[in-house]
């Protein structure tokens, strides 16, 4: 395999040498530097090595060249590298186009030009990115790739699932000349979808997520028994806590269920998160999370379901839904919330195929030209609503209430009032669905008036609020009425601690009614449902965790 490309492309034949050189002195050993001078010789460059089956690792792209800027050149290049972290370098008059390249190409970086010393502005960015690209999963030489039907709810389980862990893949319809070759070659048909090729050829037919993530380089067994600190659930609250542990000696495992992020990780755009005054994708925020704990020690296993929790003397042990097992001095509950389902008729048979819960990010570029519905008025809904309103014709936001004021962030609603093609409309629910393979038609009432609508449809995106997953801790840790678990003072009634605590102190603010058991973010009894607050919680409850293991 040949080293990795770093692409330099620059209209201006001095500074494109000036680039390449300063690149080619620091790294010319262990990548390739490929230098050109417009952005179709680039793109022509990218589609050559694409070919060859080599990486790229970083893009470095001037902002202003004829024909195609360097922007263009960017959101062109992600078509080929989607993983290659992007670099605009920019002069001073043009930061506001760098900023605004942030929200168009996701932009890793932008460079003021001229840099000196490459030393001091140049070369610690670089190391940066290479790092970060190099350690994730999406550096790797090949795609995989998945057959399947476009209206396939396991063929869309499927690649979610590969989006949300930063697995690269290649989509194939089965009806199409390329999926039935790979059909064939791997001795299945039509029916047998959704079939998954692995970079080293193996052949998956209806694999389950546990099967894709060992196949894909995800790890899914721990490498020890026995831990200082179990995080069950990978939302920001759960790395958080996988972070801080790490950093702070603990022997950290973290475990999830699906996809690190949670809810988050599916957000097209946060902005509300401190240090990110541009915002940030929620993949990216959870992709730079996970690489943080990595950094520090900690173990991430992804697809890996705990069903049980329970005291063996001081140890806490965990049960997996295969049945096995991991032990611990001290446990976070991080499992955050999951949507609630619609149950109007018609729908449940159509999830996957048309009705999606979440943002679903892989669905946008199909949605192209089309009309998109989306259920829900809190940020999530719109901040789905503002992703989905760059691919799709018009968007339309389904609202219970009389506005979106009550529970959308003022930011948000203010941005959603400047797109064109998002619709609000208030007092509207969905009562019904039909459609054959897929969605075809809503049902849509007013609920003030009680007249129903039937309107065409084959996108609908839901996000009505959310419950906890804890039915597996019910005899285990004291929960509401709802299934929130409850926490600190929560726990005490009349001054009097929770029935069955062994201990002499009352429970730490984030601890649970099982001493050593603590709940962070979304899934904690009246908990503030922010991303910084959950990350806050993850912080705070690793100290707390010390407090508790110093007083054993």
């Amino acid at each position: 395999m040949a080293n990795p490309v770093i692409l330099t492309v620059d209209d201006d034949p001095a500074v494109s040498r000036a680039v390449a050189r300063d690149v080619r002195r620091r790294y010319g050993d262990r990548y390739r530097v490929v230098r050109a001078s417009s952005g179709e010789e680039a793109l022509t460059a990218l589609r050559e090595i694409k070919l060859r089956g080599d990486q790229v690792a970083v893009l470095l792209a001037d902002y202003r060249m004829p024909q195609m800027n360097g922007i263009e050149f960017l959101e062109a290049a992600m078509d080929l590298f989607p993983t290659a972290r992007r670099v605009l370098l920019t002069a001073y008059a043009d930061t506001n186009a760098a900023i605004d390249a942030i929200n168009v190409v996701d932009l890793d970086h932008y460079l003021l030009k001229p840099w000196h010393p490459p030393e001091e502005k140049l070369y610690p960015v670089l190391d940066s990115l290479l790092e970060a690209w190099a350690a994730t999963p999406e550096a790797a030489p090949d795609e995989v790739r998945v057959i399947g039907h476009r209206w396939s709810a396991p063929s869309f389980e499927i690649r979610d699932f590969l989006a949300r862990n930063l697995v690269p893949y290649r989509w194939l319809l089965a009806d199409e000349p390329e999926g039935g070759r790979l059909l064939t070659a791997a001795g299945a048909d039509p029916a047998d979808v959704p079939v998954v090729i692995t970079v080293d050829g193996s052949a998956l037919v209806k694999p389950t997520e546990a099967e894709l993530a060992d196949r894909c380089g995800l790890s899914t067994t721990p490498a020890a028994d026995f831990y200082d600190l179990v995080v069950v659930g990978g939302g920001p609250a759960g790395l958080g806590a996988a972070v801080y542990g790490a950093s702070e000696g603990l022997r950290t495992v973290l475990v999830e269920r699906q996809a690190t992020g949670g809810q988050a990780g599916q957000s097209s755009r946060i902005e509300n998160y401190l240090g990110f005054p541009d915002g940030v994708s929620g993949s990216q925020l959870a992709d730079r999370a996970r690489r943080q704990a990595l950094k520090f020690g900690a173990e991430l296993l992804t697809a890996r379901d705990v069903i049980g929790l329970e005291a063996a003397g001081a140890t806490r042990l965990l049960r997996f839904s295969d049945g096995s097992s991991i032990a611990a001095h001290t446990v976070v509950l991080a499992t955050g919330v999951s949507y609630r389902q619609l149950s109007a008729p018609g729908l449940a048979d159509l999830t996957g195929r048309g009705v999606f819960y979440g943002s679903a990010s892989t669905e946008a570029p199909n949605c192209a030209g089309q009309e998109v519905y989306i259920v829900g008025g809190a940020n999530s809904a719109g901040q789905a609503a503002v992703y989905f309103a760059r691919h799709a014709r018009r968007v339309h936001l389904l609202v219970r209430g009389p506005d979106l004021h009550r529970s959308m962030s003022h930011y948000l609603i203010e941005q959603i009032e400047r797109i064109d093609n998002i619709e609000v409309h208030p007092h509207s629910e969905v009562v019904g669905g039909e459609g054959t393979d897929h969605l075809e038609q809503l049902v849509i009432c007013d609920n003030r008036a009680g007249q129903q609508r039937t309107v065409k449809a084959s996108w609908l995106f839901v996000f009505i609020g959310a419950e906890p997953r804890t039915d597996w801790l019910a005899d285990v840790v004291a929960r509401d009425a709802r299934g929130y678990v409850l926490t600190g003072l929560d726990l005490s009634s009349d001054g009097r601690r929770p029935a069955g605590w062994s201990l002499p102190r009352d429970p730490y603010p984030l601890e649970s009614s099982l001493p050593g058991v603590f709940a962070a973010g979304d899934v904690r009894a009246d908990s503030i449902k922010r991303v910084a607050s959950a990350v806050g919680e993850g912080a705070m409850v690793v100290s707390l965790a010390h407090q508790y293991l110093a007083a054993q």
